[in-house]
C-alpha cells in the first residue's frame, strides 16, 4: 500500500453559444475550416479590447460551483496569465485564477473529495508544434477549471470519482457533452516532490498514467516538473520543470470589469439545479418500485428519467412505461444516432401510445412501428386515425390459411417438431396484417389449424 497523493485539475469546455469575451459563435465540433470562427478579440490583435464576460458562461459556471459544493463567491476580478507560446500571442491568458485571484467557488466537497476552487477562464488556440500553424477557432472558448484536493490515494479512487462527475456535470447541461475534459493530475509518493501530468483526455489514459507515475517513483526520487502521459509506450515523459506562480506574473486585467453576484442571482442558480443522478437513482427505486440495474439505465440521462417520471405521471404504470423506453424508445435512438433532446417527442403522446396498447385497441406490433415513426416527431396516436387491433378469428383464419399455402416447408418442419418455426409463420401473418393481428389468437388458430 503507497502512501500517493493525488488531486487533479479538471478542465472542461461550457456549453454556450458564443466565445467568453467576443461574439463570436462557440464551435467546438472536429473538421471545422481553421481559423473561420474569429475576430480582432480572440486572435489577440493588438488594441483589441475584450467583450464583459459571457452572462451564459457565467451562469453555468455557478451551477457547476453550487453542484460542487462550494462557496460561491460574489465579487471577482479578473486576471492576466502571462506566458509566452505560440497559442496565446497576446502573451496572457484571461482568468479567475492565480495570485489574490477570487475564483467563482471554493472551499466545495463532491461526493466525498475535496473541491479547493473552481474557476473560469478563456482557452488558448490549438498550436501545432510540428508544423507551427495555429487554429484560433477554440481561442477564447469559455473553460472551467476544478481543482480538487489531494484527496486521492489510487488510480480506482480517481477513475471512480472522475465518472461520478461527469455523470453529474451532464445532468447539469452546462457542459459540451462531445468536448470531454482535460486533467492535470498531481502525483507525490511518500511525501516527496510533486509530479504533474499535463491534459490527459480520458478516464482510462489518466487511471494508467497515475498507475505509471506511481511505480516510477517507487523505483526513483522525484522532482517537481510537468510530465505528458504517451498513451503508446503506456509511460510518462518529463516535459519541462514545473512553474512557480510567479513565473506567471499574474496581474488584473485592466480592460475588464470583475464580475459581481448577489444573492438573488445565486438563489435563482440554485432553483435551477436539477436533482443529482443519486437522487434520481434512489427515487426510481424506492418510489417507482424499479430495479436497481433497470434504474440505472434510466438514469444515466436526465432527459431520459424526466421523460419515464412524465409518462408515469400521467397514468402509465411504470413497469411498462420502463420496457418501452428502455427498449423501444432508446433502441430507436440508438438506431439513428440520436438522443431525446434532439428529437420531438412529447411525453403526452407516447403515453397515450402505451394505453392504446394497454387497452388492446392496437397491438404492441403497431405501437413499436410507431416508436420508430417518432423519430420523426411524434404525434397523437389518439387523433390519428389508426386502423386497430385485429382479433375476429373468422378474418384472421384466412390469413392463417394463406401462410400456410405461401409456406409449406415451415408448415413442415413444425409439424415434424421445430416449434421454433411457428414464430416466423406468426410473423407473415403480423406483415400481411400491418401489425394489426392479436398474437394470441393467431397463435391458437396456427396450433389448430396445422393439427387438422
Amino acid at each position: 500500500m503507497n502512501d500517493g497523493m493525488i488531486g487533479l485539475e479538471i478542465h472542461t469546455y461550457l456549453n454556450t453559444e458564443e466565445k467568453l469575451f467576443c461574439n463570436c459563435l462557440a464551435r467546438r465540433e472536429k473538421g471545422l475550416t481553421p481559423n473561420t470562427y474569429i475576430c480582432p478579440v480572440c486572435t489577440g490583435q493588438p488594441g483589441a479590447k475584450p467583450m464583459p464576460a459571457n452572462k451564459d458562461a457565467v451562469e453555468k459556471a455557478v451551477m457547476i460551483g453550487l453542484m460542487l459544493g462550494c462557496k460561491i463567491n460574489k465579487e471577482m476580478p479578473w486576471k492576466r496569465k502571462h506566458y509566452d507560446w505560440p497559442d496565446m500571442p497576446k502573451g496572457y491568458q484571461t482568468t479567475l485564477s492565480g495570485s489574490y485571484a477570487v475564483p467563482i467557488g471554493d472551499k466545495g466537497k463532491f461526493m466525498g473529495v475535496g473541491i479547493w476552487e473552481m474557476h473560469l477562464e478563456e482557452d488558448p488556440a490549438a498550436w501545432d508544434p510540428e508544423t507551427g500553424r495555429v487554429d484560433y477557432n477554440r481561442s477564447g472558448l469559455p473553460l472551467v477549471e476544478i481543482v480538487t484536493a489531494p484527496d486521492f490515494s489510487t488510480a480506482e479512487e480517481v477513475g471512480d470519482w472522475l465518472r461520478k462527475l461527469i455523470h453529474g456535470l451532464s445532468y447539469l447541461k452546462a457542459v459540451e457533452k462531445d468536448a470531454g475534459i482535460k486533467v492535470d493530475v498531481n502525483v507525490s509518493l511518500n511525501g516527496g516532490a510533486r509530479v504533474e501530468m499535463k491534459n490527459i483526455n480520458s478516464v482510462e489514459n489518466i487511471m494508467q498514467a497515475i498507475e505509471y507515475e506511481i511505480e516510477r517513483q517507487a523505483r526513483e526520487k522525484a522532482e517537481r516538473e510537468t510530465r505528458r502521459y504517451d498513451a503508446v509506450s503506456g509511460k510518462t515523459i518529463k516535459m519541462r520543470s514545473k512553474e512557480e506562480e510567479a513565473d506567471y506574473r499574474f496581474i488584473d486585467e485592466p480592460d475588464l470589469q470583475e464580475i459581481v453576484l448577489d444573492d438573488s442571482f445565486i438563489k435563482e442558480m440554485k432553483l435551477r439545479l436539477p436533482e443529482s443522478p443519486e437522487i434520481k437513482l434512489e427515487k426510481l427505486v424506492k418510489k417507482h418500485k424499479i430495479g436497481k440495474k433497470d434504474a440505472s439505465v434510466l438514469a444515466k440521462n436526465l432527459d431520459v428519467v424526466e421523460f419515464f417520471e412524465e409518462v408515469v405521471r400521467m397514468g402509465i404504470e411504470a413497469g411498462m412505461a420502463l420496457k418501452w423506453i428502455t427498449t423501444e424508445l432508446l433502441g430507436m435512438l440508438n438506431y439513428h444516432k440520436m438522443t431525446l433532446e434532439n428529437v420531438s417527442i412529447s411525453a403526452e403522446h407516447f403515453a397515450d401510445l402505451l394505453g392504446l396498447v394497454k387497452q388492446g385497441e392496437i397491438t404492441e406490433a403497431q405501437g413499436k412501428k410507431i416508436v420508430q415513426e417518432f423519430s420523426k416527431g411524434s404525434y397523437s396516436v389518439k387523433e390519428k386515425k389508426i386502423e386497430g387491433r385485429v382479433s375476429h378469428k373468422g378474418e384472421l383464419e384466412k390469413v392463417v390459411r394463406q401462410v400456410m399455402l405461401e409456406e409449406p416447408g415451415a408448415v413442415e418442419k413444425y409439424e415434424k417438431g421445430d416449434k421454433k418455426v411457428l414464430n416466423f409463420l406468426i410473423g407473415q401473418v403480423m406483415k400481411k396484417t400491418s401489425g394489426r393481428a392479436d398474437f394470441r389468437v393467431v397463435r391458437e388458430i396456427f396450433e389448430k389449424e396445422i393439427g387438422k
